[in-house]
């Protein structure tokens, strides 16, 4: 039996908030420290006032980003037990748990406004990484089952650790993916799926991920633009961080797999970083005959990207899907 998520503390009140976030996203106000802290002390030790005098961390040490997370992950969502092992991405936890949120609205449109909660649920996540933060925050946010894959053997490791270590083997499970591939191969005769998700490499080369290194870290106030950067504060290996063709050819190729296997998924998605892939993508899902498409804006202060979600299903087999798999009188409507 997949365990009930557990119960987490409230969000967080500060004074300010951060613009941008889903409304319903925890993390939508400034870190309480004082709080953080309590629940994960190590935090404490990279704690600083910044510039303005307010409670803060070094963005550009890496230790500090990993510490945070960890904090956050056990504040606001139960996870006690978390870690990564050297140079891996460490993705901030907001943007991660923003991205749920407005995939939860997607699956409400399908049921009459209520979103789907529990284990009925089930979420494949293509490339789940060593942090797993998708299967993390959504089911401790939502209680919905996860897959996880990955071509990164030592990744999925890490992640297996962290999902065994919390008691979510049953809730969360991981597998090897054989690259190019993205969806060929990887799933089984009876598995179907509610979501698909998806945060691409974004870079083309590694010549272009390094040069986007040194750009966060001097935009982080670390040096000039032709200094040499540190290993990114972040993280990431380079499946994390590129692939032929960056995120446009990995995105393409995601759509071209996917009509392979319409009926195997009710909505598919991915996050899409670049403004100007966006015309290409929407041709790319012209061109399969999709029934359905979305563009769902996200921002997270300066920083704009964006959700691409298509379906195989017209309006009324979604909604016959909702009826079948979740059960309207299992799902909550959120205000």
């Amino acid at each position: 039996m997949t365990p009930r998520p557990k119960a987490t503390p409230a969000p967080m009140k500060g004074a300010a908030e951060k613009p941008g976030l889903h409304p319903r996203n925890p993390h939508h106000h400034r870190y309480e420290f004082d709080q953080l802290i309590a629940s994960c002390p190590e935090l404490g030790g990279f704690v600083r006032p910044n510039t303005y005098g307010d409670a803060s961390i070094d963005y550009t040490d890496a230790a500090a980003v990993k510490a945070l997370n960890r904090a956050l992950l056990r504040h606001v969502h139960g996870i006690a037990h978390w870690d990564l092992p050297p140079g891996y991405l460490c993705p901030p936890v907001p943007g991660r748990a923003d991205y749920l949120h407005h995939l939860s609205d997607l699956l409400a449109e399908d049921n009459a406004g209520g979103i789907p909660r529990g284990a009925r649920v089930c979420v494949l996540d293509i490339g789940v990484g060593a942090n797993a933060i998708y299967p993390l925050v959504g089911h401790s946010t939502f209680g919905w089952r996860f897959l996880g894959s990955d071509i990164d053997v030592k990744a999925l490791a890490a992640a297996g650790q962290t999902v065994a270590a919390n008691g979510l083997s049953q809730a969360i499970q991981l597998r090897l993916q054989t690259p190019p591939s993205i969806f060929q191969g990887l799933l089984k005769v009876d598995e179907f799926f509610d979501l698909s998700m998806c945060n691409p490499p974004f870079h083309a080369s590694p010549e272009e991920a390094q040069a986007g290194s040194r750009r966060k870290w001097t935009n982080l106030g670390r040096g000039s633009a032709g200094r040499a950067a540190p290993a990114l504060n972040f993280g990431g290996q380079g499946g994390e961080l590129w692939c032929e063709g960056g995120e446009a050819a990995f995105v393409r190729r995601m759509i071209e797999e996917s009509a392979a296997i319409p009926m195997r998924c009710l909505w598919f998605t991915t996050l899409l970083s670049k403004s100007s892939n966006l015309p290409g993508i929407l041709h790319a899902l012209k061109s399969v005959r999709v029934q359905g498409q979305r563009v769902l804006p996200m921002a997270q202060g300066q920083k704009r990207s964006r959700v691409v979600a298509w379906t195989f299903f017209t309006r009324e087999a979604r909604n016959a899907w909702a009826r079948e798999r979740w059960s309207l009188h299992a799902a909550t409507i959120d205000p």
